[in-house]
C-alpha cells in the first residue's frame, strides 16, 4: 500500500483530488484564498492546481472565484457504475417501498462512514432523509452496524481502535466494547436495529448485501420514524421483505467477477 511517505505516492495527485473534494464541502462559489485555507496549502500551488482543473474543465472561474462544473460528477458515477447491483438496486428499492410503505436506502461502508448509493423516499417522509452521496457515521445507524458486522475480525478491531465515536443523541452507544457487542449481534441475528441514535426521531432496520462470496458488499435498510415501532414489531413487519431485497440484489451479482 502507498503511504504519504512511499516512492509510489503521487504527491501532487493526492493534493488534486483534495483540492476536488474540499471544494465540494464549501461554499459553491470560493476565491483562490478561500481554496487554500481549506486545503492548508500555499497559495501559488493551489493555483496552479485550480488552473490545471480549469483546463480539463472540472473547475470554472471568473477571474476571482471558483467552482465544480457538473464533469466532476463523473468521478462519483464511475465508482456507482463499478458496483455490481448498483445498476439494479433503484427498482429493488422501488419493489421494496412499495410493498412496506416506508423510506428505504442501501449503502455501502468508506472509513468511518457509511455512504448512501440509492434511497427512496415514501410520502412518509423523516425529518433527516439523506440522498446519494450522503454520509453517516457508520457506529450511529443500522446500516453502519451491519457493514460493520461483515468486517473480518482484525479490521473490526482496527475499526473499533481507531473510530471516534461521536455522541449524536443521549442514546448513542460511544462506549467501544458495548459498540462491539452490537456489532457482534448484527453479524449473529444477520440483521441491525439502531432506534434513535442518530437522531432522535429516527430509528433503522438494515440488513446486510452479500456478494456471491458471501461477502458483505452493502447494506439496505428501512428508516422508521422513533417511537412508532418496537424492534420485536419491526422485525416482525419488514426484516423478511428487507431480506428478500437483499437476495434480489445478490442475485443480480451471480457469475460476477
Amino acid at each position: 500500500m502507498a503511504t504519504p511517505d512511499s516512492e509510489s505516492f503521487v504527491r501532487t495527485f493526492a493534493r488534486g483530488l483534495k483540492i476536488i473534494e474540499t471544494m465540494g464541502q464549501g461554499e459553491a462559489r470560493q476565491t483562490l484564498a478561500d481554496v487554500a485555507s481549506a486545503v492548508e496549502l500555499p497559495r501559488t500551488a493551489v493555483r496552479r492546481f485550480l488552473m490545471t482543473l480549469v483546463e480539463l474543465s472540472f473547475v470554472k472561474s471568473d477571474g476571482k472565484h471558483y467552482w465544480l462544473t457538473p464533469k466532476v460528477l463523473r468521478l462519483g458515477l464511475s465508482y456507482l457504475y463499478t458496483l455490481p447491483f448498483w445498476r439494479h438496486s433503484q427498482l429493488a428499492l422501488e419493489e421494496l417501498g412499495a410493498r412496506i410503505g416506508q423510506s428505504c436506502a442501501v449503502s455501502v461502508l468508506d472509513e468511518e462512514d457509511i455512504v448512501y448509493v440509492q434511497r427512496l423516499h415514501t410520502k412518509r417522509i423523516l425529518p433527516m432523509s439523506p440522498s446519494l452521496g450522503s454520509r453517516l457515521p457508520a457506529h450511529a445507524v443500522s446500516m453502519g452496524r451491519v457493514l460493520l458486522s461483515g468486517l473480518e475480525d482484525e479490521a473490526l478491531q482496527g475499526y473499533l481502535q481507531a473510530a471516534r465515536l461521536k455522541r449524536m443523541t443521549a442514546a448513542t452507544v460511544v462506549d467501544t466494547d458495548r459498540l462491539r457487542e452490537e456489532i457482534l449481534l448484527a453479524r449473529e441475528q444477520g440483521y441491525a436495529w439502531v432506534d434513535g441514535e442518530l437522531d432522535d426521531s429516527i430509528a433503522g432496520l438494515a440488513v446486510p448485501v452479500r456478494d456471491q462470496d458471501g461477502t458483505v458488499v452493502a447494506a439496505v435498510n428501512v428508516s422508521l420514524t422513533a417511537g412508532s415501532y418496537e424492534e420485536a414489531a419491526a422485525v416482525a413487519e419488514f426484516l423478511q421483505p428487507l431480506r428478500q431485497t437483499a437476495s434480489q440484489l445478490r442475485a443480480t451479482m451471480v457469475g460476477l467477477r
